[in-house]
């Protein structure tokens, strides 16, 4: 083993030596006095107490701790899908559907920078395949569009604005490609053997000025991949992060990817790089920006992470508890990332149906992702205009002004405690070897409703579990606010309290805790964000947001009834409710149509919620559907309960179907499919849906088609053509996401005039 335990600590050396001793007895253990390191292997012979002791040793690399240190970073899809409205692509795309006239990203990271975030990780290429550089090795992207002649550059464009701004620069590199899939010389899937290949390949007329060179034994998907990296890292400034994901909207003849071969090359070339999906940085496992309750970033593995070629993705709720560290093979550090999407989607669409985040939204999810121990990655993509719509940089300008006046100012600043956690150095800390726990004391009270604590983890790990913050309220400590882990960092709220002392105990732990960072601030409560919903029988209800938010789902901080200096204020004409809008006072009647509310309170507002409802459901009834599942009843696609399902069995190729009589003749515009959140296995991605005025006689309306849906079930519109009127519906599965045999409707809805 490496040597012990920090020497200027000897406090801490001797209590690692004496449970060492007890739990340590045998050779083996002999020299485990552990030194921090990013990986640590469970030998045969260790027990709990030793993994344990381990596990409280791993710490993040340099690279993870600046990336943990970013906080808050931004996604920008771009490409093909912004001109379809598609979120993903099918690979054969005629590349002049591209048909951007300007850009300009200097405004993207104008608005970002403006958001508090520092690095951009550019979409270079989806699973389109279609690129946003000048790719020395296809055809297939901007040069062969009508972008500047052809000569179009975007990630060019974007490196020097970030450089401009001061922001990192990532990029987003999709290992599945369905042009090189579907095209008939498409290289992904084409059964060529593994031979020793050069990279980069030398092109005529295009040499590198880089000249490191690499030799690999790889087939010809993974040599083109490999050669566009090479590109990517070397030829547009300091890359900080590479992001890999795992979508596979197709795959061909057995390919491969040659990771390996992929992290020499970064390594190499992005010394300073993180890689994402990969053993630098995991998936929080939603695209909701969910958060877990517990959060540690050590996380078990039965592999050594640092020579596995595939990563499965880590989704569960308890990633890292200790009874899943005791049965690991390697203990591993990888922070996570939460990620999701300003808008309805990945990809740009329209600005008029597709949904943005509010700044409250957004906020929220700042302070639930940078404070429980994760990296909060948003993405905001451009418009056909190559610009951030307006409204999503009033957003991002919004949360950069809140983040701004809630956390710049420490109101700890003159506090006396330990001086450890009270400056600025991430490189002090205190050791909470005996006592568990400390106060901090100011000249005079403050009102607070937010705590910061950080651990030492680049040099002590993560070992708090459980920690407690009391305040001196009256003369009587009172405990406010109760945690988990803190790890990186960990943002308290509660209701303000006004106080002169604070106290901190950790109640559990893994190990001797090392406290970094403690600093209290304040934040301007803002009017709640409302729920707006509708029973089947029209009646309407809006309440301020518990659980469901807008197309995600996540606890919200603020929840329960209005207060007497609060209203709600709604609108029935798709306007913006102000102060003189209608006064909600209790459930109303609505046939169909747009709902916009407001919470207001005595001199603020607070963010729009807005909801779309289709065909009354009252008098619906299935008339005929495939045979359901257990618990799964057809019913339970039009119960107007979203947390219900019908879910029946077929095929990957679909068949399952589901025929709705409407109870009399609508006139339809279009419909609304949200699959089930909680069953990824039932997902409709393709599908016919038919019409009838007699039930019998049926005839095609149109086929529907969505993308993306298992990781990102969230409600899914389809708009027709042109409007039908009809009473009777059926919906037919043509084929199933994930290759699954089932088909499942949370809720169906329609639209009318």
């Amino acid at each position: 083993m490496k040597p012990p335990l920090d020497p200027k600590k000897p406090t801490e050396i001797l209590i690692g030596l004496c449970l060492l001793l007890s739990i340590a007895c045998s050779p083996s253990k002999k020299d485990l006095l552990l030194a921090p390191r990013s990986t640590y292997d469970i030998d045969k012979d260790d027990n709990q107490d030793s993994i344990r002791l381990k596990a409280a040793h791993v710490v993040p690399t340099e690279n993870q701790y600046n990336a943990l240190k970013d906080e808050f970073i931004g996604f920008v899809h771009f490409g093909p899908n912004t001109f379809t409205a598609k979120e993903w692509g099918s690979g054969m795309e005629d590349p002049t559907v591209f048909d951007l006239k300007e850009l300009d990203t200097d405004q993207w990271c104008e608005a970002m920078k403006a958001a508090g975030m520092t690095k951009v990780i550019f979409t270079a290429k989806h699973h389109d395949g279609f690129v946003l550089w000048q790719s020395r090795y296809t055809t297939h992207g901007l040069m062969s569009t009508g972008f500047r002649n052809g000569k179009g550059d975007v990630l060019k464009d974007l490196a020097a604005s970030c450089e401009k701004y001061g922001l990192d620069l990532g990029v987003y590199l999709s290992p599945a490609d369905l042009y090189q899939i579907e095209n008939p010389l498409g290289l992904y899937g084409n059964l060529s053997k593994k031979t020793k290949r050069t990279i980069p390949a030398t092109v005529k007329g295009r040499p590198f000025e880089n000249q490191t060179t690499f030799e690999f034994e790889v087939d010809d998907y993974n040599e083109y991949f490999l050669n566009q990296l090479f590109e990517l890292l070397t030829e547009y400034g300091p890359i900080k992060e590479v992001w890999f994901d795992g979508a596979h909207p197709k795959r061909k003849g057995g390919q491969t990817y040659d990771y390996s071969s992929w992290k020499t090359l970064i390594r190499k070339l992005a010394p300073e790089a993180v890689i994402f999906g990969r053993q630098d940085i995991r998936w929080c496992g939603n695209e909701s920006g969910q958060t877990r309750r517990i959060e540690w970033n050590v996380i078990p593995y039965q592999e050594n992470p640092n020579q596995m070629n595939r990563f499965e993705d880590i989704t569960g709720e308890e990633v890292a508890f200790l009874e899943n560290l005791y049965t690991a093979k390697y203990l591993h550090y990888q922070p996570a990332e939460t990620n999701t999407s300003i808008r309805e989607g990945w990809f740009y669409r329209n600005d008029h149906e597709q949904g943005v985040r509010s700044a409250d939204d957004v906020f929220d999810m700042y302070e639930r992702a940078v404070g429980g121990n994760s990296i909060f990655l948003l993405n905001i993509p451009p418009n056909t205009q190559g610009l951030f719509p307006d409204r999503d940089v009033k957003v991002l300008k919004e949360v950069g002004k809140r983040i701004r006046n809630t956390y710049s100012k420490d109101l700890l600043i003159d506090a006396k405690g330990p001086k450890e956690v009270l400056d600025n150095d991430d490189q002090s800390f205190i050791l909470l070897d005996q006592s568990k726990s400390f106060d901090v004391s100011l000249k005079a009270p403050i009102k607070m409703n937010r705590l910061v604590i950080q651990e030492a983890i680049k040099s002590h790990g993560e070992r708090v579990a459980a920690f407690t913050l009391e305040a001196l309220l009256e003369g009587e400590w009172k405990e406010i606010a109760h945690g988990y882990n803190i790890g990186y960092k960990n943002i308290l709220r509660f209701p303000e309290v006004y106080t002169d002392k604070l106290r901190i105990t950790v109640d559990e732990e893994r190990y001797i805790p090392a406290i970094n960072k403690v600093a209290a601030y304040y934040y301007e409560t803002r009017p709640p964000q409302l729920t707006i919903e509708r029973n089947l029988k029209g009646m309407i209800s809006i309440a301020p947001k518990k659980v469901d938010f807008g197309w995600k789902t996540y606890e919200q901080d603020i929840a329960g009834s209005l207060n007497k200096d609060l209203s709600i204020r709604y609108t029935l004409d798709g306007s913006e409710p102000n102060s003189e809008s209608n006064l909600y006072e209790g459930p109303f009647q609505l046939e169909h149509g747009e709902v916009k509310a407001v919470a207001f309170g005595k001199n603020d507002r607070g963010a729009t919620a807005e909801a779309h409802f289709g065909a009354i459901k009252a008098n619906w009834k299935i008339v005929n559907a495939s045979s359901p599942e257990k618990n799964h009843e057809a019913s339970k696609a039009i119960d107007g309960n979203k947390e219900t399902y019908f879910k029946a069995k077929g095929s990957e190729n679909g068949g399952q179907q589901l025929t709705v009589d409407l109870g009399t003749v609508l006139t339809i515009t279009g419909f609304t499919y949200l699959p089930p959140s909680a069953d990824k296995e039932g997902m409709i991605a393709l599908g016919d849906i038919y019409y009838s005025s007699d039930g019998s006689n049926w005839q095609l309306l149109e086929r529907f088609e969505f993308g993306n849906l298992i990781n990102d079930p969230t409600l899914r519109r389809h708009d027709f053509k042109i409007p039908i009127k009809t009473r009777y519906i059926k919906l037919e599965a043509k084929r199933i996401a994930g290759s699954n045999t089932f088909a499942a409707i949370a809720e169906l809805g329609l639209l009318i005039k």
